[in-house]
């Protein structure tokens, strides 16, 4: 007879691990700096995706507050740029136009059908919901999920604790010992994964550099890693017995 394994609960983030956020935040801050007529030159994208990566990390340390980020980035940009310019009004067309649209990390698309039906899958991020909303509409993978979390709607940020508490809580038959969260993110994701108590797998397509305060228990460089990583550690998922 075939006895049916439990499940292995499989926490994936979102931004840079299943869609392409730096494509999508490059494309949305050029049309938000023209339309502020301000030119979009490459130098300033970048550096303003420096300054926003710096900021969602004091986030996720508890320093700063989400409408802090929100609006800071581009007022920190303007300063630098010498121009004058309003942060909530950049704010509110950079969001309007980074929910538009998607584009996915390599092999993404792949990996959610190979993997479907064979895990319960969970979406956890830390961006806008009406954001994420938007591109994971357009993506279309919303079908995937048993449930997509984002933390503007749970109410904390990863890599708290609570909001892994406030996930696991809303998922039937959580075990933490059979569950693991990939993510690119070393502070975000796989912080937030020590701090829940469960595996840790991280993405490293590009070859980020890695840090002693924060060890992942795995790591890939490419998506297609993971369905095998998943049965070496779970095992297959029906064995005969």
């Amino acid at each position: 007879m075939t006895e049916k394994k439990p499940p292995v609960f499989v926490l994936l983030d979102l931004d840079d691990t299943i869609l392409d956020f730096h494509q999508a935040e490059a494309n949305a801050v050029s049309k938000t700096l023209a339309q502020l007529g301000i030119e979009p030159k490459e130098s300033t994208v970048r550096r303003y995706s420096q300054i926003n990566a710096g900021r969602w990390e004091l986030l996720e340390q508890g320093l700063i507050t989400r409408e802090e980020v929100l609006t800071s980035r581009f007022e920190m940009l303007f300063g630098e740029l010498g121009v004058e310019g309003s942060g909530t009004q950049a704010q509110k067309i950079y969001e309007g136009l980074l929910g538009q649209g998607h584009w996915f990390m390599p092999g993404a698309e792949e990996l959610l059908e190979e993997l479907y039906g064979k895990y319960p899958l969970y979406i956890v991020s830390n961006g806008n919901l009406s954001v994420q909303d938007g591109r994971i509409a357009s993506a279309g993978i919303a079908r995937y999920f048993e449930e997509i979390f984002i933390s503007q709607k749970i109410g904390f940020d990863k890599p708290r604790k609570e909001f892994f508490d406030a996930c696991f809580a809303r998922i039937p038959g959580f075990d933490r010992q059979r569950s693991i969260i990939v993510g690119d993110s070393l502070t975000s994701d796989i912080q937030g994964g020590i701090n829940a108590g469960i595996k840790t797998c991280w993405y490293n397509p590009r070859g980020k550099a890695a840090r002693e305060d924060i060890r992942p228990d795995y790591c890939i460089t490419a998506l297609h890693e993971l369905p095998g990583l998943l049965e070496k550690l779970f095992g297959s998922l029906n064995p005969t017995v």
